[in-house]
């Protein structure tokens, strides 16, 4: 294995499968990333917000979703997207592209975690801000967005890019259906030529660029989180909204 990592021929072979392989794979990696990580963080606000409302269906319906998510390997759902969805759509005459398939797969399975994480954030706001905001005349809605969610994004941030972090990862999972993703192409150069030590070994330094950054975020904002006040007078955010 180190005699091959060390051969100058394959190093070559793989300078010349850059452009063909690793970029394309490396960009869709991006973009499944991207896009994957803002469905999950939709899905993330609705089920963690009806996770905590005092409505007993919401929260029902919420941790059906989290804990089916949750308790199922992210490879099985993938397979399962990949299997199903097509079949569903089949008689209309519509293919699932596979990147479409990847954003489904990663989006819902983070969109679970994000949903907790979210859920964590909102129950750490005293009680008390929203008996006074509901004291004000403001409504379930109102009270959400503009007292209860703008102190909740200061406490969720480092977990939330904590989940980018892992969401990126798990793109590799997509490897398994075609995904087009870096590590498809990954496998398929290796495969080909069989110089997997140098097909890895790229491939690892192209995750590391992209996650690196997404850790050295996720401690910056924890450092940061603990210097902050945890919750703030509910009057003093009235008075920056300007509703009171």
């Amino acid at each position: 294995m180190i005699k091959g990592l060390l051969d100058g021929k394959r190093w070559a072979a793989l300078w010349e499968a850059i452009p063909e392989y690793y970029i394309p794979g490396f960009l869709q990696t991006l973009k499944i990333s991207i896009v994957g990580l803002l469905v999950a963080l939709v899905l993330g606000i609705i089920f963690g917000t009806l996770s905590s409302m005092k409505f007993k269906p919401a929260k029902i319906i919420s941790r059906i979703y989290v804990e089916i998510i949750q308790n199922t390997p992210l490879a099985l759902q993938v397979l399962f997207y990949y299997s199903v969805l097509p079949m569903v759509f089949s008689g209309r005459g519509f293919r699932i592209p596979k990147f479409v398939l990847g954003v489904i797969g990663v989006g819902i399975y983070h969109g679970a975690y994000i949903s907790e994480v979210i859920r964590t954030g909102i129950e750490a706001i005293p009680k008390g801000q929203s008996e006074a905001a509901s004291s004000q005349g403001f409504s379930y809605i109102q009270t959400m967005y503009h007292i209860i969610l703008p102190q909740t994004i200061k406490i969720i941030m480092p977990p939330l890019a904590n989940q980018a972090l892992n969401l990126v990862k798990n793109t590799s999972i997509l490897a398994m259906v075609a995904g087009m993703d870096l590590m498809y192409f990954t496998d398929s150069w290796g495969a080909e030529r069989g110089y997997f030590a140098q097909a890895y070994f790229t491939s690892a330094i192209l995750y590391f660029l992209i996650c690196f950054p997404l850790a050295r975020l996720a401690r910056y904002l924890e450092i940061r989180s603990l210097r902050l006040p945890k919750t703030k007078n509910v009057d003093k955010i009235l008075k920056e909204e300007g509703l009171c």
